[in-house]
This record gives C-alpha cells, sequence and structure tokens, in this order.
C-alpha cells in the first residue's frame, strides 16, 4: 500500500461526510470525498471529483448562502453556511457546512476541509447562520485534531523499513480503527449530542481492550479490565485510546512468545488528585532490561512517546522476568499544564496551529 492510499483509509473512517478541495487549482474542485458524502448526497466520488462543490445547488437555493460560501472561500478562512442543497435524485436537503483551511508549515493555503450534515430544520428564508450549529463546529474541531494525529503517524509509518508492507499497513489501520471506536462514542449517549465535548472513558477503553483481544489474542492468554467510568475531553481520550493500543498490541505480541498461557490486564482509575492513571500489565517474559522502549524503541514506542508529550503524562515501567507493569499519568484537566485545546499528535503546535514534530 502507498501513502497515498494510507491517507484515503484514514479519512474515508471519518463517520461524518468530508470534502476537501484544491483552491490552488482553477475553480476550488474538489480532491477528495469520503463514503459518508456519498450516503449523504447519493453522489460517488468518481462523478464529485474534479467539480466545484456549486453543483449540489439548485432552483431555489437562496442566493445570500450562495454569496455566503463565495466569501468564506475569498477570505480563505474559516466560516459556517446553512444552504439549500439538492441530492443526485433531486430531493432537497438543508445543508449545514462549516469550511477551515489546512495551511502548510509556511502558513500557505494548501486545501479546504469541509464538513456537512443534513438539517432537520424546514427549509425556508435565511439559510445563512452566524452560529450555524455549534454541535459541527465541535466535531470539525475534533476531526482536524485528530486527523492530524493520523497523518503524524503515517508519515512516522513511511519513515520505517518496509513502510509499504502489508503487516505495517495492517499496523496502521489498527491506528486508526481505534480513533474509529472515538467517534462511536462521540456520536451515542455517552456524549453531549448537541456539542460534545467529553466521552467515558472507560467505554472507550474497553472497546479497544476487546477489539484488541479479538484480533490479537490468544485461546489461553486472558483479558481483565478493570476501568472506571470516567469522563474525560475528547482529545485526551484519543490520545490514551492510541496508547492503550500499543501497549495491548506490544503484550499480546510479545509478552507470551514462549509461552501458551497469560493474563494481561488493563486498569483505569482516577487518583484522588484529578490524576487519570492508566496501566497495562501482564505476566509475561517482561521486557528486557537493556531496552529504552519507548525511547529508541520501535514505530510504536516513538508514537507512544509522542502522544505522552502531547498529554504532558508521565510514564513508569515496571520490569523483568516475571511480566511487566506499565503506569501512565496524565494530570488532571484543569492543571495549568493541561487544557482540551486540541493538541496535535506530535504535542506540539506553533503559532500557526500547524503541526510541529515532536520527536522524529
Amino acid at each position: 500500500m502507498n501513502n497515498g492510499t494510507m491517507h484515503e483509509l484514514a479519512l474515508e473512517r471519518v463517520p461524518f461526510s468530508l470534502v476537501i478541495s484544491n483552491p490552488n487549482i482553477e475553480d476550488n474542485p474538489i480532491v477528495f470525498v469520503n463514503q459518508a458524502f456519498t450516503r449523504l448526497t447519493g453522489y460517488s466520488a468518481e462523478v464529485t471529483v474534479g467539480r466545484n462543490c456549486r453543483f449540489l445547488q439548485g432552483k431555489d437555493t437562496d442566493p445570500k448562502a450562495i454569496q455566503a460560501m463565495r466569501d468564506g472561500i475569498k477570505s480563505r478562512g474559516e466560516f459556517s453556511v446553512e444552504i439549500l442543497n439538492y441530492r443526485a435524485d433531486g430531493t432537497p436537503f438543508l445543508n449545514r457546512v462549516h469550511v477551515s483551511p489546512l495551511n502548510d508549515e509556511d502558513g500557505n493555503l494548501q486545501y479546504f476541509v469541509g464538513l456537512q450534515r443534513a438539517s432537520g430544520a424546514k427549509v425556508g428564508s435565511g439559510f445563512v447562520s452566524d452560529g450555524v450549529d455549534e454541535a459541527l463546529r465541535e466535531i470539525h474541531h475534533r476531526v482536524k485534531n485528530h486527523l492530524s494525529m493520523v497523518v503524524g503517524m503515517i508519515r512516522m509509518q513511511a519513515r520505517v523499513e518496509n513502510a509499504d508492507s502489508v503487516q505495517n499497513y495492517a499496523t496502521l489501520a489498527r491506528r486508526i480503527e481505534t480513533l474509529q471506536f472515538l467517534y462511536h462514542e462521540m456520536t451515542t449517549g455517552t456524549a453531549n449530542a448537541s456539542a460534545p465535548q467529553h466521552v467515558s472513558l472507560g467505554a472507550y477503553v474497553s472497546r479497544i481492550a476487546s477489539a484488541i483481544a479479538y484480533l490479537d489474542g490468544r485461546e489461553r492468554v486472558r483479558l481483565n479490565l478493570d476501568v472506571a467510568n470516567i469522563k474525560t475531553p475528547i482529545d485526551t481520550a484519543a490520545q490514551l485510546g492510541l496508547i492503550v493500543s500499543e501497549l495491548l498490541t506490544n503484550a499480546y505480541q510479545h509478552a507470551f512468545q514462549t509461552r501458551a498461557e497469560g493474563l494481561i490486564e488493563v486498569r483505569l482509575m482516577e487518583l484522588t488528585d484529578g490524576t487519570l492513571r492508566l496501566q497495562v500489565s501482564d505476566d509475561g517474559v517482561g521486557i528486557p532490561k537493556d531496552t529504552s522502549w519507548p525511547d529508541g524503541g520501535n514505530l510504536g514506542g516513538r508514537i507512544v512517546r509522542s502522544l505522552l508529550t502531547g498529554l504532558n503524562a508521565d510514564l513508569d515501567i515496571s520490569r523483568g522476568g516475571h511480566g511487566s507493569l506499565i503506569t501512565v499519568d496524565v494530570p488532571a484537566p484543569n492543571s495549568e499544564d493541561v487544557s482540551d485545546d486540541g493538541k496535535s499528535f506530535d504535542g506540539k503546535v506553533n503559532g500557526k496551529g500547524d503541526t510541529v514534530a515532536a520527536s522524529e
């Protein structure tokens, strides 16, 4: 699989109608839509890519909404619009659109990313709304942050040996699937339906652990979960979920190489000072003492280190011949060092809001 295919996989997994256009090409044509866009509009990628998004408009589309779209694109900034669009079968629907620019490291505009959702409101006048849909804005913000994490993983994956191998592709797909579980939590009753800010971290970690146990588990290696029902900011959950995925995968793949049976435990708790504590332990062969994991380790180790940096978390590793215990402590959300500000996968953001690699 090539790097472009990996990017497409990452974007296809976003469970919201997603459109990417390229303003550096004449008429700002669409260059990518995901399957959720096809479900919303009825138009396939084959008939959409290469066209300007105005093809979704029709005879009753409000000129004010059209002008708002034009002004937003011209400003090269972030904007929201409610606009009457038409599906492939001619059915009209009120489309809530939130658009934001994606810039390169030098601040130059490369793409526009649009997130869409059909509105349940009746069609009428006044399609443009300054506060169009706060929930859509919030979801769009999260999707952009998490896509930044995916892009960061793809870049790191591309630097490893045999980056296009089936095994590496499957590993990347697992990491993306971990974020897919998070989107499910965001869109179910565990999150605030009007403007999701927090999710149930216990439910999210349980989903990840169960999926990895199914994919990588062995019949005689047991998995015990002891996870508290903790509500946590979505971006914190995203990074902790990826850490859980890496730690569990390592345990299943390496802790029981010379044994047929064993035990893996995942514990999640909140300490009295508000610190989130995640522990993953096994009774396997243990992490060798001469291994400097996660620093100087494999790609998974480097990903864990980047995630720890983004969370400002402490890591403690107990290793030996009788298994290993890995403890991750994340400071309380109200700590001066931690905020739900959408830190990117690499843990740092420059003044332009673009991702800056914290480690190579």
